[in-house]
């Protein structure tokens, strides 16, 4: 357990954590109370932890609940444009911390937990993450609904309400097992249940086309059932809302065609449509093209778009008694974000309420449509890239076939019209692929039916023109913008960093927080012995509470004065754990040929989920493990090198973990990682990177200055130049006898006496079809590694260049990628106004 705070130090954080006033804390203290009597229906002697916890989070929430109808309030009277941001994945992490840092409320739960003879950090830990999400792209949502509310926008995250989210990872004799994630399974005091906003959605059926217009008939009902969760902004009153859909069986279901004795067979099967909501897909950068996930991105798009037509029609206008009957100005007052493809069938969906139900005509819907719809594209991997078979599609969602071919028919007149005769551009640019199966390409549907189209870091966003998206940038140029992507500095530093955050209040003030562009006043600092300790002095604090916290939890010791050197991210080939691999066995092999040798320590941890259908990926896992029991059992090594696979990595380890850190791992093929999100965490926390010139590594370096990143390997134009003359590893691996050395250890089996073949897939992969060309950056990687080692030797130097790379943060704010959208995308404006609340706090 860490020491409990001196009152010294309690009130040098009292700027940051909020005040912690009597009457505050008293209320606190009374409705704790009354919430384990009323709410959880228990007294002190049978209370448990858990029941505490609860207790704790009600209290907290009683504080959202006034400021959440308000905001609500609010924006129904001032009928501002709406931003609907669209998810299959919110990886939200926990909600209680979050909640006190955004209400200002930390200090005075603190105060009153402990006045009740409680741990708050004890509480803490009893609250499951909600890991409705697989890394980057769940995790980006929830950053941007932070920030969304932070800025006073009108918004609304739509999502599922998973009832598995990403599973749980252990290891199990070195590999990697997964465990359903029952995130549920307690209860979730956070959300508020919406059944009175229940939807209906429609699968299956056919397509009737009547004098009276097009008809979708005999479908099969699924009802969506709202879950609410409030979405506090920073210390300015507002309370958005995510809203995620579960599913529900119709109280009809299966009973229709009931036959004698077939009642509880058809109650069993509710479980069948129920079964939508149940679990994640737990895939990053991989499209499995299953009916399931399909019925999942249809079933959270219908339910979605009937709130955004129900809300934009009832919505107060001028007067309480006139609605709005026509979707004409839905552009005007609605934004529908789609978070890469997954939600894409919103693009026909909306068109089939506008032609079908609204009766619009085609010109004017496609309008409508286009004008409201934007499309974030975070990807360029081809296996990531969704296309559904088109039989899938006839089969489950006829009607929005049909429209997606009509899409498809105006959309290649219009390019024939501009380049008559050119029937391979035709092909190309066609949202249907032929082939053995015919398939809609999801990115082209985005495409044409949004008025904006985004990568996610300037170098991702220059390689779709140029590349993936380059025949629509030709025809459409003014759609293609960038957004490079932001972290919410609330999260993942006050909140996650509190010592950090308060070393910089007390030189630049605290309104950093809102506007992290502030931050580089702190260049005037750099010099300036005193932040120089007090930042060291942070880190090692933080690195001394992680050691501990390993010490408990994976009954590892590890040197605390060793470098941190972590690479913490999904488990993927293009991401090169495996390039940290062979460092960490040449720097193994190193000491042990020269033990006498003043060699830096350095504790490498690597930490990640791998999908559980990618064989590689979970080798790689294994690779890691198995490297680390020889490394670390080896005596002639001892303490300078230790290798550690931090298990089951998810938003709250990550929240521990960043701030420990001293090299960030940023190792990617050039031209593969979209953006990268980890990186700039790592940064915001004092740890330095070394990375390629990658996705959002090329702004940090722009923003830093290039000499305070470890920037080594090619670039993107070597990476082109090498795909053109042919990769050949094997030149490689003859000519360079430390990466020889370390690749025959894998294959002979020095890391796998038990089993000499363990890794021969990775082993032939490396030599012989490797697409991210791991050993083309051997060398650079490893001198490069050489360079953080001697500058790591020298504390003073290595801080100075820690302090050049926080000052250099303010463009990685998510509060600075959602201005950008909002102004340059949805057509809003943010705004500083703090929402007014009733004068009880607490409502």
């Amino acid at each position: 357990m860490p020491k409990p705070l001196t009152d010294q130090d309690k009130r040098k954080q009292i700027s940051v954590r909020g005040l912690a006033g009597v009457e505050n804390v008293s209320d606190l203290k009374t409705n704790f109370n009354r919430h384990l009597h009323f709410t959880l229906v228990k007294d002190r002697n049978v209370a448990t932890k858990r029941d505490y916890y609860f207790a704790l989070a009600n209290t907290v929430r009683d504080h959202l609940v006034g400021r959440w109808i308000r905001t609500q309030q609010h924006y129904y009277e001032k009928d501002p444009k709406r931003v609907y941001y669209l998810s299959l994945e919110f990886y939200m992490g926990r909600t209680l911390q979050n909640t006190m840092v955004n209400l200002a409320l930390e200090n005075a739960c603190d105060e009153a937990t402990y006045q009740l003879g409680l741990d708050m950090e004890e509480l803490q830990d009893i609250e499951e993450d909600a890991g409705l999400g697989n890394g980057g792209l769940g995790r980006l949502a929830a950053c941007f609904l932070d920030s969304m509310a932070s800025l006073g926008l009108a918004a609304y995250g739509y999502g599922i309400r998973y009832e598995f989210g990403i599973f749980n990872q252990k290891i199990v004799n070195g590999w990697q097992v997964e465990e359903a994630d029952d995130w549920l399974r307690y209860g979730n005091p956070w959300e508020k249940a919406r059944p009175e906003y229940m939807r209906p959605v429609h699968f299956y059926g056919r397509v009737e086309h009547t004098a009276e217009g097009v008809k979708w008939v005999d479908t099969q009902v699924v009802l969506a059932l709202p879950y609410d969760t409030p979405v506090p902004g920073y210390r300015n009153n507002v309370v958005n809302t995510m809203r995620l859909w579960s599913a529900k069986a119709p109280c009809d279901f299966n009973l229709k065609d009931f036959n004698v004795g077939g009642y509880i067979q058809a109650v069993l099967d509710r479980n069948v449509a129920e079964n939508i909501s149940r679990v994640l897909y737990p895939n990053d950068n991989f499209f499995e093209g299953k009916e399931l996930r399909l019925k999942q991105e249809y079933f959270v798009v219908a339910a979605t778009l009937q709130d955004i037509v129900r809300r934009f029609k009832s919505s107060k206008f001028g007067s309480t008694e006139v609605v709005r009957v026509d979707l004409s100005t839905l552009p005007d007052k609605v934004a529908i974000q789609l978070n890469d493809t997954h939600p894409a069938m919103a693009i026909p969906e909306l068109m089939r309420i506008l032609l079908d139900t609204e009766h619009q005509t085609w010109e004017k819907a496609w309008d409508i449509c286009t004008r409201t719809c934007a499309y974030t594209n975070h990807t360029v991997l081809p296996e990531a890239l969704e296309r559904w078979p088109t039989d899938l599609l006839q089969n489950l969602l006829p009607r929005h076939l049909e429209i997606i071919y009509e899409i498809n028919r105006r959309h290649l007149e219009r390019i024939a019209k501009l380049y008559p005769g050119d029937h391979d551009r035709l092909r190309r640019m066609s949202l249907v692929e032929e082939g053995d199966q015919k398939k809609i390409n999801m990115a082209h549907l985005c495409i044409v039916g949004s008025h904006a189209v985004n990568g996610v870091a300037r170098i991702h966003s220059d390689i779709l023109k140029a590349t993936l998206f380059k025949d629509f940038y030709e025809v459409d140029p003014h759609k293609f913008q960038n957004k490079t992507n932001g972290i919410t500095p609330r999260r993942w530093l006050v909140m996650c960093n509190p010592g950090l955050a308060e070393v910089i209040a007390e030189r630049i003030g605290e309104d950093y927080i809102r506007d992290l562009d502030q931050l580089k006043k702190l260049l005037t600092f750099v010099d300036d012995d005193s932040l120089i300790h007090d930042i060291a002095k942070v880190k090692q604090e933080n690195k001394l509470k992680f050691s501990a916290y390993l010490e408990e939890h994976y009954k590892v010791k590890i040197n605390p004065n060793s470098m941190f050197d972590v690479q913490v991210k999904r488990i993927h080939e293009y991401k090169r754990q495996l390039l940290n691999c062979l460092h960490i066995i040449t720097l193994y092999n190193r000491i042990k040929k020269e033990p006498n040798k003043n060699w830096t320590p350095r504790t490498i941890m690597i930490g990640g989920k791998a999908a559980p259908g990618y064989h590689t990926a979970k080798l790689i896992i294994r690779l890691i493990t198995a490297i680390g029991e020889i490394v670390n059992h080896d005596t002639v090594v001892g303490d300078r090198l230790k290798v550690i696979f931090l298990e089951n990595y998810k938003v709250t380890l990550a929240e521990k973990i960043i701030p420990a850190s001293d090299l960030s791992e940023q190792i990617s093929t050039a031209g593969t990682e979209a953006s990268g999100t980890g990186n700039m965490k790592f940064m915001l926390n004092g740890a330095l990177t070394i990375g390629t010139m990658d996705g959002a590594n090329v702004e940090m370096a722009e923003e830093a200055g290039e000499e305070n990143l470890f920037i080594f390997g090619m670039r993107v134009d070597d990476v082109d130049a090498m795909d053109k003359s042919g990769y050949d590893a094997m030149d490689y691996y003859n000519r360079i006898p430390e990466l020889k050395q370390a690749m025959d250890q894998i294959a002979g089996g020095f890391f796998s006496p038990d089993q000499h073949d363990l890794f021969k897939d990775i082993v032939n992969m490396l030599l012989h079809h490797d697409r991210f060309k791991v050993f083309a950056d051997y060398e650079a990687y490893i001198k490069c590694q050489e360079k953080v080692s001697a500058l790591y030797k020298n504390p003073k130097e290595w801080t100075k260049m820690v302090i050049h790379n926080i000052a250099g943060c303010g463009k990685f704010s998510s509060d600075r990628t959602i201005s950008q959208y909002a102004r340059e995308i949805w057509g809003m404006e943010t705004t500083s106004l703090i929402i007014s609340v009733p004068n009880n706090h607490s409502n």
